[in-house]
């Protein structure tokens, strides 16, 4: 079990916040009745996404149906490769100065922790941040893109109509927008009134409940709830008493503190007595439990004080001192992935392709994930210079990656849940002993933590001889290019464009990628980098916006090379402008 609450989560209680977020209120804006894309949904995939759509050019606006930012954090963690794609949008200072570093993690809060920071990245690492602060980032990063984000529009429906949906349109493949077909969209505004607005594209972004999906008839199979946990975040708190609730297995996560003033005294059936909230002052400590009596409780049960007060007397002997809630809120396991990630103009991401336990808190991070492999995408899509399949190919990359976090997670909730059953108590002990001590294994504990961490995402190469590198995540290795102040990988794709480097020294490189590829691609000679064995031999190196390898070679024979590279240019980056 995760502090990272990410998914299926009912709200109950709702007071003072841990976040003041005052970034997006276009409450009362009229929507924009013709855009590009418009994506339902303004938690982090669908700021993420519209972020990435706007860096592609991309007339996009966001819908909220909540008119205010979420306040509440479900989820309290980025793992190393959501780090990783801040970092590669200049922008991961912004939140490493609000988060805190913690170089291990969990899988189904077995003792041997998972090592983060042994892995292959400069950010080896999970950070601390709460889900509303994340929020809040990737909103001024939105705005400072000019993506509206107008709040109080909820969606009731939506039409596509009977033109292509490749996306093509009029564009010819070499940069010209695109203008064939459109989704219809019914909103209900904040004043009730309902509207039509049209766009290119719809992505939902809008949670598991998601309104897109059901309205473009996308299945999503899976499992209903049978498991149900309780989180609280609290003002006060007995100190001392938490260290026993960690000794059995209660999760304690300090929240940071409250900017905003303190709140008015809580009424005296409110209990106030216990010491202050553990860590800095101001600040809330959440506490997760799953409670043995009462994990069969629905989701959408109300979850009140006295019954979690309850729970944590039960399982560890004292309820903590728990007092002044700021929110109390059921989760389940219900777990479904939806089947197509893309319906003609439809398309989804985050808890909207995807629903599980928090287990791990991989969630929002598989959500960002998406809309990172989306984004560039369906703005390339849009654009016109899309090479066919381009924007198909967001489903058969990232729809393994969400079975595979939904697999991982049920194992996780079996591995807890068993240990609560008296029948298998004893088994399920032995069990998690076993699998402790398989942790302690330096292979076993790397190749668990690349897959909770997502630094071990690959996806499938659509050439069979293609180079080894290809689909992988690109090394952040120290590097020097010609006519760049870059001095790491990760810091040339800032602009969300695919990089080409050349390590062998083409003197025809530049002139021809720019001649034919233009904005869509930088490319640079690279006179030093830092020595990797799996670079030796490697020649040139195409990066997509994704962070991602979409080509590489170590064909030495320049010639040769020369074919090879238009090739893969064209495959990745569309045909090259007429000369």
């Amino acid at each position: 079990m995760d502090a990272a609450i990410d998914g299926n989560a009912h709200v109950h209680v709702n007071t003072d916040t841990d976040v003041d977020v005052d970034v997006d209120v276009d409450v009362d804006v009229d929507v924009d009745v013709d855009v590009d894309v418009i994506v339902v949904g303004a938690g982090p995939t669908g700021l993420m996404l519209g972020a990435e759509l706007a860096l592609g050019g991309v007339r996009v606006q966001i819908l909220e149906r909540r008119t205010e930012a979420q306040r509440q954090s479900r989820a309290l963690t980025l793992h190393p490769r959501s780090v990783e794609l801040m970092d590669q949008r200049g922008l991961v200072e912004r939140f490493l100065a609000r988060g805190r570093a913690v170089p291990g993690w969990h899988f189904a809060g077995l003792d041997t922790r998972l090592d983060f920071s042994a892995l292959d990245t400069r950010h080896g690492y999970t950070l601390f941040l709460a889900q509303a602060r994340t929020e809040q980032l990737l909103a001024e990063r939105a705005h400072a893109l000019d993506v509206p984000i107008r709040r109080g529009y909820e969606v009731v429906g939506l039409r596509q109509d009977d033109g292509s949906d490749s996306g093509r349109g009029s564009g010819d493949g070499r940069g010209g927008r695109t203008d064939a077909g459109r989704v219809e969209v019914d909103v209900r505004g904040p004043g009730g009134d309902l509207r039509t607005v049209r766009a290119r594209y719809v992505v939902g972004c809008d949670g598991g409940r998601s309104a897109v999906r059901r309205a473009a008839g996308i299945e999503f199979p899976g499992t209903d709830e049978t498991l149900t946990g309780a989180l609280g975040d609290f003002a006060v708190v007995d100190p001392v008493a938490l260290d026993r609730a960690r000794a059995h297995g209660v999760l304690i996560a300090p929240l940071e503190p409250e900017p905003e003033p303190e709140p008015e005294p809580e009424p005296e059936d409110e209990r106030t007595d216990g010491g202050p909230a553990e860590g800095r002052p101001g600040g809330l400590t959440r506490i997760v439990l799953v409670d043995p009596r009462r994990m069969r409780t629905p989701a959408a049960e109300p979850l009140t004080l006295e019954e979690f007060r309850t729970s944590l007397a039960d399982i560890c002997g004292t309820d903590c001192g728990v007092a002044q809630p700021r929110w109390l809120s059921r989760f389940g396991n219900a777990t479904r992935l939806a089947a197509r990630y893309r319906a003609g103009r439809v398309l989804l991401a985050g808890d909207a392709a995807h629903i599980h336990f928090p287990a791990a808190g991989q969630g929002l991070n598989t959500g960002l994930q998406d809309a990172m492999n989306l984004g560039w995408k369906l703005a390339a899509e849009i654009n016109g210079w899309a090479p066919p399949g381009l924007l198909d190919s967001y489903h058969a990359e990232r729809h393994p990656i969400g079975q595979a976090v939904t697999e991982n997670t049920e194992v996780q909730t079996l591995l807890m849940e068993l240990t609560l059953l008296p029948p298998y108590q004893r088994p399920a002990a032995a069990l998690r002993k076993l699998l402790t001590e398989l942790l302690g294994i330096e292979e076993v504990n790397r190749r668990l933590a690349g897959r909770i961490s997502a630094l071990d995402t690959a996806y499938p190469p659509t050439a069979a001889d293609a180079d080894p590198l290809v689909g992988r995540r690109m090394p952040d290795v120290a590097l020097t290019a010609a006519d760049s102040t870059a001095g790491r990988a990760h810091e040339l794709l800032p602009p969300g464009r695919f990089v080409l480097l050349d390590l062998a020294g083409d003197e025809e490189l530049r002139r021809t990628v720019t001649t034919g590829w233009g904005p869509r691609v930088t490319a640079l000679t690279v006179t030093r980098h830092e020595h990797r064995t799996d670079l030796d031999g490697v020649r040139e190196i195409l990066i997509r916006p994704d962070g991602h390898i979409a080509w590489a070679t170590r064909t030495p024979a320049l010639p040769a090379r020369r074919i090879e590279r238009h090739r893969a240019l064209t495959d990745w980056a569309g045909r090259p402008a007429r000369r």
